[in-house]
């Protein structure tokens, strides 16, 4: 896809979060609008997937160490083909498939159950390993938190990755700066995230959450990067694109009213107007 396609795409994938959550009237809609864009790029062009063969065991593999944001991966897989864009307003429903953290018992295309931080990383490790032992050429993704990398056990599954060279592994920070209680730093900062990273014998590379330029580029990188994991620290806005919600640590995990959602929409068009 151009650019320009990924850029509708995800604007696309943005109102889906915003409709979800607004239908839910529960939800993590900052953390999911900051990280479309990477959602939007994973599902769109980086991925080997295939909407029809969900459980195709040469698929890569993606798992949500931040749980909370499934609205987020929610919309990429409706977008993707994996069901139908409207079973979004189904998020957090009594029977739903649309679980508030995902669950892969009831949603095809899932490859982890998760919402429990700093877990997720460890699952995509034994993933990428699970690929280097069987001669598998498929590679594993996980998006985590900046918040959530306050986590111990995020740092053993980076020495484990670092250690057994998982070169099939690309672990990705999404770094919009603010978690539940407040800005990163203050909380308990994890700063600097890439040196940290660099310590457990990861290749590193920062970006903005939001350039697909550089985004692409990234990718390649670590596709090319042999006898390392890759690590991509993405520098994004909190709630990006919806204008009251962004760089606002209130919009972690509230739901937008009616005319909350009504506003987000109405940016979201001018969003997608600009881009015709």
């Amino acid at each position: 896809m151009t650019n320009k396609e990924l850029q509708k795409t995800a604007n696309e994938v943005r109102k889906g979060i915003v409709t979800a959550v607004h239908a839910a009237g529960a939800g993590h809609p900052g953390g999911s609008l900051s990280a479309a864009d990477i959602f939007t790029y994973l599902y769109f062009e980086e991925m080997n997937i295939n909407p029809e063969q969900p459980k195709d065991p040469d698929r890569d593999r993606f798992v949500l160490s931040k749980g909370h944001t499934a609205p987020g991966l929610y919309s990429a897989m409706a977008h993707r083909g994996y069901f139908p864009v409207e079973e979004l307003t189904t998020l957090r429903k009594l029977g739903s498939r649309l679980q508030g953290h995902p669950s892969m018992q009831y949603l095809p295309g899932l490859d982890m159950s998760s919402g429990s931080l700093g877990q997720g990383i460890s699952v995509a490790c034994g993933m990428a390993l699970s690929a280097k032992l069987d001669n598998k050429d498929y590679r594993t993704y996980t998006l985590l938190g900046d918040g959530e990398i306050e986590e111990g056990q995020v740092w053993e599954a980076a020495m484990f990755a670092g250690f057994r060279k998982l070169d099939n592994l690309v672990v990705i920070v999404d770094n919009n700066n603010l978690q539940i209680d407040g800005p990163v730093d203050q909380v308990c900062s994890p700063y600097p995230i890439d040196k940290k990273f660099e310590a457990f014998n990861f290749h590193v590379i920062n970006v903005s959450a939001h350039d697909f330029d550089e985004l692409r580029a990234a990718f390649a990188e670590a596709r090319q990067t042999k006898g390392q994991p890759t690590a991509i620290i993405a520098h994004s806005v909190k709630g990006k694109g919806v204008s009251f919600m962004e760089n606002q640590v209130s919009w972690h995990g509230v739901a937008p009213n009616d005319e909350e959602y009504a506003k987000a929409m109405e940016d979201l068009d001018k969003i997608g107007k600009a881009l015709d």
